[in-house]
């Protein structure tokens, strides 16, 4: 093995290796489980992020470790067409060079995104294939690839023919720019300084005046009604009149709904059931008049007065407040903070707006997505997150799936001269199956469906529906889908209301949440606050300046700009370390509680660097004490196990559990740390010190010397193994190393079994023998650090105060406590016998005592002593200032009382044994 760890010389060079060897497959061994996960498929447009990285960190370990347990594992990868995002990028493409893709025409402009698909469009899978994922690339699926697009043409068909698929004029999210109904999911909401209008309308009748308040004040020309609770004393009985509707001259109608506000305003609210959502809602209840009063690009129609027709809607809005200031009826401006919708893409204000669009009646289709929840065929993990699924479904409103996009699923219908809507794959068979004429003239609808049209149908369009494929019948339903909540409505509720019509099967049977990648102060990240991280940033490492660069790259604002660069400069000096896959992988495991949000702190990518370099350096000590030797790899059992080996091979079992443990329970936080514990407290830093006296022991027999090469050497095969899922390359790297000492065979470490406990192999004398071991190490250790008397000095040492089994402990442990405690010879002192004054260090209730005569310094002792009794007096005060208060003793649990009153009485006795030891040392 190289001297020192370099990740960059060992990680694309085995991702060659399994990819080119086909390991990422599914075995297709039949009589073994399959396992399936479906990848969340990225935009083709887009680029790893942290989120990413994390989500395929956890994917990955999960299909590693299942693959590993023997199962016909398929981990389904594919890209999402992303169809706002991809013509975004393809119009500003052929902008560069002064052409648009209405020039270019329908057909042109598609076989220009699918150069630039082919081209550019595989970057973030690249980018996966650094972070180690292992899906199955030979099965890589694209939304608009041609099996997948005849799956979306036979969920949309038959949706519509069983009456589940309708157009209808509905109010969309509308984006002025692109000219297309996007998603909810698409539109961000941020608070911004707005106003809020007051505006005076008269009722018909000349009785007087209702004040209402509005944000939108050029949608006033749209209203239909005004809305007070029924309920309010101050306006019930209006409730039938009408008001003169100012500028326009209509009289609408004063309506009662019990979705007004009493207390917000003055307790009335303008409806325009054309522009708002709420007020479409109540539009519907009231049969009130929808007037849409905007165009596709947000300008004013002739549905407004002439004066206001054709207007950019910001101008007319202006307008309109200067005209209702004329006539007198503008009561007041008030300064108001509101949350302003904007598109993702665009970044233009959204209105919903009326138009035309398909939509498919989700709640029949909910019902059993929800039954599904309900009785365990589907759990969340976290399991709270049922709830936020459940309210969402039972509240469930018809889904727009048009958009009016070039580049997507063009919808399978046509149009005759009357408008005549044909539901059917192709021109030829829709005049077939509605007995068109010949002459009958068609044309295409113009929209292409949602995205998450197609990616609902992610879990089976993949493996081969509407077919009925051996992939569909072997992974259908598959395993587990590991998501962000962000998107359990608008993709994971999705997938369960087709996949449960049209495959009356579930598709997953859980769904593990995982919670959002934020920084290391908890803030989002997001280009405009310059606290992005590139995964590959952090794998390869990048120096300041183009970190600094790439941060504020397209920054417009000089203020901000400046902002983020002197952020970044002091946040990272020394530019980005690279740190490599397995430490970044790591620190992603580490933080993977469940559901939460976790903050990324570059300072514990370090330690896990640190942890690689750990793994690294403890194979290379194993290979050498055993490159050369028998190592009992011929399964012959001419060997014996010491104290040591026997410890270490049961630690090993309880860490296999622990770590199997984790991950089936999703608990990724939980499996790193009992892992890491394993390798680095107990392997590395105790058990490799533990084979130095039998290693290097003239005296050692050759028994047992081969005993601990083959514990060393088998135990650090079997923990790669158990790492590997975590940790894919350094483990890979190790194994192909050490596999034939310890016995072991195979190509690659990822095709080797899953190391699984034996409970046979727990040993609980040892256990016990080398804690106590250990403790009386650490003991004579921290005497010797607090003291300042060199690790290679032998000193005497005495126990007191020793229980029988102390007594048979040390027995055992005599000749490693001598050795790894730099110890000249042990004294066991019976009652009443006397120890000279000595630096004390307690295992329990034993006393390990150190002679200090001629080796300390009595002040600094006093010192120490007076610095623990200090602190033990304090500690002491606070449990017993617990016991003292009634609310405590009677409120708390019996045991927990014992247990803190156990406390408290060994606080006491150390207590009592500082202060003696105090009182000894004063006559030195």
């Amino acid at each position: 093995m190289d001297k020192t760890y370099q990740p960059q010389a060992i990680e694309q060079n085995w991702y060659k290796t399994w990819e080119e060897n086909g390991y990422f497959k599914p075995s297709g061994d039949t009589d073994a489980d399959p396992y399936c996960i479906m990848i969340p498929p990225p935009n083709v447009t887009g680029s790893l992020h942290m989120g990413h990285g994390f989500q395929e960190s956890i994917m990955d370990a999960l299909i590693r470790y299942n693959r590993m347990l023997g199962k016909n594992t398929l981990w389904q990868v594919g890209t999402d067409h992303a169809g706002i995002a991809t013509q975004m990028v393809v119009e500003r493409l052929l902008a560069a060079e002064g052409k648009t893709r209405h020039e270019l025409g329908r057909d042109k402009f598609i076989e220009k995104v699918w150069e630039w698909k082919e081209e550019s469009g595989g970057n973030i899978t690249q980018q996966l294939r650094r972070l180690g994922a292992s899906p199955d690339w030979s099965r890589e699926r694209f939304t608009m690839d041609e099996g997948f697009y005849k799956a979306v043409q036979e969920v949309f068909i038959r949706l519509y023919e069983d009456g589940l698929i309708y157009r209808g004029k509905r109010l969309v999210n509308w984006d002025p720019k692109l000219h297309t109904a996007i998603s909810d999911l698409e539109v961000l909401s941020e608070e911004e300084n707005g106003n809020l209008w007051h505006f005076r309308y008269p009722l018909t009748d000349g009785s007087g005046h209702l004040v209402v308040a509005t944000t939108r004040p050029e949608t006033m020309l749209g209203d239909t009604a005004v809305a007070v609770h029924p309920e309010d004393e101050r306006y019930k009985h209006l409730i039938g009149k009408t008001i003169t509707l100012p500028l326009v001259g209509r009289h609408i109608p004063i309506i009662g709904d019990d979705y007004v506000d009493m207390e917000f305003g003055t307790g009335c609210v303008k409806i325009t059931p054309a522009h708002d959502f709420n007020d479409y809602e109540m539009g519907q209840r009231h049969d009130l008049e929808m007037i849409n009063i905007l165009d596709a690009d947000a300008n004013l129609n002739n549905n407004v007065p002439e004066a206001y027709r054709g207007m950019e809607r910001f101008a007319a809005r202006k307008q309109v407040v200067a005209d209702l200031e004329a006539a007198g009826l503008l009561e007041r401006i008030d300064d108001h903070k509101l949350k302003v919708p904007r598109g993702d893409r665009s970044g233009v204000v959204i209105e919903p707006w009326l138009t035309d669009q398909w939509y498919v009646k989700t709640q029949p289709l909910a019902q059993e997505a929800i039954a599904a929840v309900e009785d365990g065929r589907v759990k969340f993990v976290p399991q709270n997150y049922e709830n936020m699924y459940f309210s969402w479904m039972r509240d469930i409103q018809d889904w727009c799936i048009s958009r009016q996009l070039w580049w997507g699923h063009r919808i399978p219908a046509w149009y005759d001269q009357d408008d005549n809507v044909y539901v059917a794959r192709t021109e030829e068979e829709a005049r077939e199956k509605y007995h068109l004429s010949d002459d009958a003239v068609l044309r295409q609808d113009e929209d292409v469906l949602d995205t998450w049209f197609s990616s609902g149908l992610w879990t089976f369009g993949t493996l081969g529906w509407p077919e009925e494929t051996e992939e569909l019948k072997t992974f259908h339903p598959t395993d587990v889908l590991v998501t962000g909540f962000d998107i359990i409505f608008f993709w994971v509720a999705r997938m369960m209301m087709l996949t449960l019509h049209f495959k009356k099967e579930i598709p997953f049977h859980t769904v593990y949440v995982h919670g959002l990648v934020r920084d290391s102060q908890g803030q989002k990240m997001s280009k405009s606050k310059g606290n992005v991280l590139d995964p590959i940033d952090l794998i390869d490492g990048i120096d300041l300046e183009t970190l600094v660069a790439k941060r504020t790259s397209g920054m417009q604002v000089p203020q901000l700009k400046q902002k983020i660069e002197k952020q970044t400069r002091k946040e990272f000096a020394d530019g980005i370390a690279g740190y490599g896959t397995d430490a970044l992988r790591y620190t992603y495991y580490s933080l993977a509680s469940t559901g939460r949000d976790i903050k990324f702190d570059v300072g514990r990518i370090e330690g896990f660097r640190n942890f690689c370099n750990k793994i690294w350096n403890a194979s290379r000590y194993v290979l050498q004490n055993c490159e050369g030797h028998d190592c009992g790899q011929d399964g012959s059992s001419d060997y014996e196990l010491s104290l040591a080996d026997r410890w270490i091979i049961s630690r090993l079992q309880q860490a296999e559990k622990a770590v199997q443990e984790g991950i089936d329970n999703y608990r990724f936080d939980h499996a790193s740390q009992a892992l890491y514990d394993f390798i680095w407290h107990e392997y590395c830093s105790w058990y490799l010190e533990l084979s130095k006296p039998v290693l290097w022991d003239d005296n050692a027999s050759d028994a047992l010397k081969k005993g601990t090469r083959r514990t060393l050497i088998r135990v650090l095969e079997t923990t790669l193994r158990l790492a590997h899922p975590l940790m894919p390359y350094i483990t890979e790297e190790i194994w192909q190393k050490v596999k034939d000492l310890a016995g072991a065979s195979g190509d690659s470490i990822m095709l080797a079994s899953f190391p699984l406990a034996d409970d046979s192999k727990i040993d609980a004398d040892a256990e016990a023998a080398i804690e106590w071991l250990k403790g009386a190490i650490e003991g004579v250790r921290n005497i010797r650090g607090e003291m300042n008397i060199s690790p290679a000095k032998k000193l005497p040492l005495f126990i007191r105060n020793g229980s029988e089994q102390d007594k048979a402990l040390l027995d055992d442990t005599r000749s490693l406590l001598t050795k790894l405690a730099s110890i000249e010879e042990i004294t066991w002192l019976n009652a009443g016998d006397e120890a000279p004054a000595s630096a004390t260090a307690l295992v329990g209730e034993m006393e390990i005592l150190v002679p200090m005569a001629g080796l300390i310094d009595v002040a600094a002792e006093s010192a120490r002593l007076n610095k623990e009794i200090e602190k033990l007096g304090k500690d002491l005060a606070r449990v017993e200032g617990k016991l003292n208060n009634p609310k405590f003793v009677d409120k708390a649990p019996e045991e927990v009382v014992a247990k803190e009153k156990a406390k408290l009485a060994d606080m006491q006795s150390a207590l009592a044994r500082y202060q003696q030891q105090l009182e000894t040392i004063k006559d030195l």
